[in-house]
C-alpha cells in the first residue's frame, strides 16, 4: 500500500492556506493539470481508479504461484533533495508503464469481444490495441485531473461491476458440469518455485500500488488535512471487496491452472464456459474502466509536458496552449500503444512493474523518507519497523527483478513482437 505523503497541493506547498502569498508563480503543469478544487470524495474516486483496475484479474494467477496460505497472507499484508532524481523518474516510469499495460489490456478486451461474435476471426491483437489507442487519443485531451472526477466516479462503479461479474462467473464455472479439475499444488519445484513465488508477490504489490498519490493529493481543495485519509478509506473499502472476491474465487475455481488474467480461463478449448452475453457485459465493463485508468495515469505525463511546453501566463484554452497540448498528448498515447502492441505478456509485465517500480516506490522510499524527515527515535518501534520493511522490500525487489526478467526471457522463446 502506498504511504500518505505530506500535503502536496499547489496551494499548500506555497502556504496559501496560511494566508502567505506564494513566493513564485506555479508552472503550467501544476496550474492546469493539478487544479486544487476537489473534495475528499473526488479524491476517493481518483484513488480508486488509480489502484482498483483490471490488473486485479491477475490475482488468481498470483495465488496459483503461492498457494492458498502464501497467497492469502500476501493479499492481507500488501494491503529529500535527491528525490527528484530517483523518485521522480521512477514514478514517471511506473505511470507510463501503467498506460502501456492499460492499452494492452484494452486491446485484449476488444479482441475478446470480437472473438465472442466471430470465433474464427483473423484480426490480430495489435489491431485492437491500435483501436483502443485511437479512443485514448480523444480521452487524453481532457484538460485536468479535476475534470476526470465524474469519469472516475463511473470508474468506481465499473470496477465493482466487473469484479462482481468475474466472481459470479468463476463460482458458476466451479460448480458447473464443465468445471475444470482443480489442483491447488504448486506447479513448479526448486528454484522455479522460488522465482514463481517472488513473481507472485511482485504482481500482488503492483495491484496495490499507486504511483500518483502526490498528484491526487494536489487536486484537493484546501484545507487538505483529513481529506486524503477519507479518500483512502473509500479506496481501500473497494479494494477489500474486489481484490479478495476475485482472487479467492478465481483460484478456487481454476487452481494452479489460473492464467495471467482470469478472463482467459473462461474459454475452455476455444469455447466459452459462460453465456456469451455475460462475457460480453463483463468485458464492456472492463474496457470502459481500463479507459478511465489509462487516462488517469496519463496525468503525470501531461503535467510534465505542460510544464515544458505551456505558458502559465496565458489561458489554458488559448491557441498557444491548446496546440502543444494536443500534439504532446497525442504523441504520448501513440508511443504507449505502440509499446503495448509489441508486448504480449501481460502477467510478466505486471511482475516487472512490481519489482522495478512499485515495490521501491511504495514500500522502500516512503519508509526511508519518513525516517529521514521525522527522525523517530532509534530506540522506538517506528524507526525499526520502517527499517525492517525497507530492507526486506529491497531484498524482495532485487530478487523480484531477477525473477521477472527471467520469466520474460523464458516467455520470449515462445512469443514474438506484435504477437497475437
Amino acid at each position: 500500500m502506498a504511504a500518505v505523503v505530506p500535503d502536496s497541493s499547489p496551494d499548500s506547498i506555497f502556504g496559501k492556506e496560511n494566508g502567505i502569498h506564494p513566493p513564485k508563480q506555479l508552472d503550467a503543469g501544476a496550474l492546469f493539470v493539478l487544479k486544487s478544487k476537489g473534495s475528499w470524495l473526488h479524491c476517493g474516486y481518483h484513488l480508486t481508479t488509480s489502484i482498483v483496475a483490471p490488473v486485479l484479474l491477475s490475482l488468481p494467477f498470483a495465488l496459483s504461484l503461492l498457494g492458498w496460505v502464501g497467497g492469502v497472507v500476501c493479499l492481507i499484508l500488501a494491503g529529500p533533495r535527491w528525490g527528484k532524481y530517483v523518485v521522480g523518474p521512477l514514478q514517471f516510469g511506473i505511470c507510463y508503464g501503467a498506460v502501456v499495460a492499460g492499452s494492452l489490456l484494452g486491446g485484449q478486451s476488444l479482441k475478446f469481444i470480437y472473438l465472442l461474435h466471430n470465433p474464427n476471426g483473423t484480426m490480430k491483437l495489435y489491431q485492437f490495441i491500435s483501436m483502443f489507442g485511437v479512443f485514448m487519443l480523444f480521452l487524453a485531451q481532457i484538460p485536468s485531473f479535476h475534470s476526470l472526477r465524474h469519469i472516475n466516479l463511473v470508474s468506481l462503479a465499473l470496477c465493482l461491476a466487473f469484479s462482481a461479474c468475474v466472481t459470479a462467473g468463476t463460482i458458476h464455472v466451479g460448480y458447473s458440469k464443465n468445471a475444470p479439475t482443480r489442483d491447488y499444488s504448486l506447479n513448479s519445484s526448486g528454484l522455479n518455485r522460488v522465482f514463481g513465488g517472488v513473481n507472485a508477490v511482485s504482481i500482488i504489490a503492483t495491484t496495490y500500488a499507486c504511483g500518483i498519490i502526490p498528484e491526487i493529493q494536489a487536486t484537493i481543495a484546501p484545507p487538505v488535512k483529513g481529506k486524503m485519509l477519507k479518500g483512502l478509506c473509500v479506496c481501500y473499502s473497494v479494494i477489500l471487496v474486489t481484490y479478495f472476491s476475485v482472487a479467492i474465487s478465481g483460484y478456487w475455481a481454476f487452481g494452479n491452472q489460473a492464467m495471467g488474467t482470469v478472463l482467459s480461463n473462461f474459454m475452455g478449448n476455444g469455447q466459452p464456459l459462460l453465456p456469451t452475453w455475460f462475457l460480453l457485459m463483463t468485458n464492456i465493463f472492463i474496457l470502459l474502466q481500463i479507459s478511465a485508468v489509462t487516462v488517469v495515469y496519463l496525468q503525470p505525463t501531461n503535467e510534465v509536458f505542460e510544464k515544458w511546453f505551456a505558458d502559465p501566463k496565458m489561458d489554458q484554452f488559448s491557441y498557444r496552449n491548446v496546440v502543444p497540448r494536443l500534439i504532446s498528448r497525442s504523441i504520448s498515447v501513440i508511443i504507449g500503444s505502440l509499446i503495448a502492441a509489441m508486448l504480449p505478456f501481460f502477467g510478466d509485465i505486471m511482475a516487472v512493474f512490481g519489482a522495478f517500480g512499485c515495490i521501491p516506490l511504495d514500500f522502500i522510499f516512503p519508509m526511508v523518507v519518513y525516517n529521514m524527515t521525522f527522525k523517530p527515535s532509534k530506540r522506538g518501534l517506528v524507526f525499526w519497523g520502517n527499517t525492517f520493511i525497507a530492507v526486506a522490500s529491497t531484498a524482495l525487489s532485487i530478487v523480484g527483478a531477477i525473477a521477472s526478467v527471467r520469466q520474460i526471457v523464458i516467455d520470449a522463446k515462445t512469443y514474438r513482437l506484435f504477437a497475437n
